[in-house]
């Protein structure tokens, strides 16, 4: 297990993200924690920041009681806030929040109001700092993440296929899409660090076909590498069938099953991953306390399949899996944007 022990190489990271979030000398910066926090990124977060010459403040709430019928993991919605208004204008007043919350703001209820404050706020993701360091961004990794981004506003249809049998269509009129290079530098935007995406969130009804995960396939949910096949029918966004014949089929169809929510079982984002940096077997690397998965979300040429909560479908649940994929085929309008697990043209 890693020392959660403050190491300068740690705060020097730190410091080189919040810098390109141009946090600037004297601006008022939140520093957004709940009681489950990992300690050692809060603090670091707040000795960045001081090296910085920003004003830092705390605002820490307990972490809230459960009431979900099962573990919640990796959902980018904290329920820390409950819509409290005094955090939320804090927050909102703040020039910059650095989000070290256990699940992240990304898909809080509370964000849109933070945000329409002026603030910017970057998810530092649930990783040990180790990997946070490692996974630092490059900030020539921003452009290729315009690239793609600007590929999908274009694009009409998205095609899935694999060797393993995926073959999803998914119908881009009506999507929001969005990416993420590791850091905010705008005044009402939010990003996640360790980022390097490219996704959309499909609207309703726009996503039909099979999902054919491999053994290697991940569950960021569960936080393991799958060891037998799962192949999953999707109609309509929705997940109409879990086949398989090993533990790792059965215990999705179990924690699907768990929501008792049909919202749970449909798509909330599709997207490929960007990041060089980012590494396939990361997992297979740190205790699950260490890790919150995002590295695998990240790794250059995978293709993520997420379900859950989804705005743009008019969809909210905390069932969520997120589902990278390796050696997958993503094209936009029949060109390839990822072939065969690795990226193509400007975007490698």
């Amino acid at each position: 297990m890693l020392a959660d022990r403050i190491e300068a190489k740690w705060i020097d990271a730190f410091t080189e993200v919040f810098a390109l979030c141009r946090v600037a000398e004297g601006e008022a910066a939140a520093i957004l924690s709940e009681t489950q926090s990992r300690a050692v990124n809060v603090h670091l977060a707040e000795l960045a920041l001081l090296r910085l010459g920003a004003r830092p403040f705390h605002v820490m709430l307990p972490s809230p009681p459960q009431t979900a019928p099962a573990a919640v993991r990796s959902t980018g919605a904290s329920a820390a806030v409950q819509g409290l208004k005094p955090v939320v204008t804090a927050l909102s007043q703040a020039g910059f929040v650095a989000d070290l919350t256990v699940e992240g703001m990304l898909h809080a209820p509370e964000l849109t109001d933070i945000l329409a404050g002026g603030a910017r706020l970057l998810m530092v993701s649930n990783e040990h700092p180790e990997a946070l360091e490692r996974l630092a961004p490059d900030p020539a990794l921003a452009d290729k993440v315009k690239a793609g981004i600007k590929r999908l506003k274009s694009a009409r249809r998205m095609r899935v296929t694999s060797p393993s049998g995926t073959d999803l269509d998914v119908a881009l009129d009506g999507a929001v899409p969005g990416g993420v290079w590791g850091w905010c530098d705008r005044a009402g935007t939010v990003a996640h660090w360790p980022g390097g995406l490219c996704l959309c969130f499909p609207r309703a009804g726009a996503v039909n076909g099979r999902i054919a995960m491999a053994p290697g396939d991940a569950n960021l949910t569960f936080k393991r590498y799958l060891e037998t096949p799962v192949t999953m029918t999707v109609v309509d966004d929705h997940v109409t069938a879990i086949e398989g014949a090993g533990s790792d089929a059965a215990m999705m169809r179990d924690y699907f099953a768990a929501w008792n929510d049909r919202a749970a079982y449909a798509v909330s984002h599709v997207g490929w991953g960007m990041n060089p940096r980012a590494r396939w077997e990361a997992l297979a690397m740190y205790d699950k306390r260490d890790t919150n998965g995002t590295e695998l979300r990240a790794v250059a040429g995978n293709f993520l399949y997420s379900t859950g909560a989804n705005e743009t479908a008019g969809r909210f649940t905390l069932g969520h899996f997120d589902l990278p994929m390796r050696d997958c085929t993503v094209k936009l309008d029949d060109v390839a944007v990822v072939e065969a697990g690795k990226l193509m043209g400007d975007l490698k």
